[in-house]
């Protein structure tokens, strides 16, 4: 089963993609706090998306479409901002973290421990991040 969304890059536009997420999980065979791990885990690239390479303007959009299967559940995140790419990006020393009193940078690294693959791609303008969750039995 897919699940579409278009979100409009505003950071008020993040309830929307949380009230989706949760009609597209419902049926998922997911546990309650995988569920709430999986959304955090996509609100976070979208809200990186929206503020980072869109600077928060609502004219941009960012598609979201779920694919649900037997096996896993496939988020692809595309838009055609400035590319991020999540692969390549170097988690910060989190005790140097610490000791600046830094906020921000650290929702990268939930995202990879959430997610069991992550892909990206950018291709003719356009930017896409495939974060997978595979059902466990």
């Amino acid at each position: 089963m897919k699940h579409r969304l278009n979100l409009s890059c505003q950071t008020s536009a993040l309830s929307e993609l949380r009230a989706f997420l949760q009609q597209a999980l419902h049926k998922a065979s997911l546990s309650e706090i995988e569920k709430h791990q999986v959304t955090l885990a996509v609100e976070e690239v979208c809200a990186n998306l929206i503020i980072h390479s869109h600077g928060c303007n609502p004219q941009d959009l960012i598609h979201l479409e779920v694919k649900d299967s037997s096996e896993k559940l496939i988020f692809e995140i595309s838009d055609h901002g400035e590319a991020f790419n999540i692969l390549e990006y170097e988690v910060p020393d989190l005790k140097k973290v610490m000791v600046e009193k830094r906020k921000g940078g650290l929702g990268i690294i939930l995202v990879k421990k959430i997610m069991d693959e992550i892909e990206f791609e950018s291709k003719n303008g356009t930017n896409t991040c495939r974060l997978i969750k595979w059902f466990r039995s």
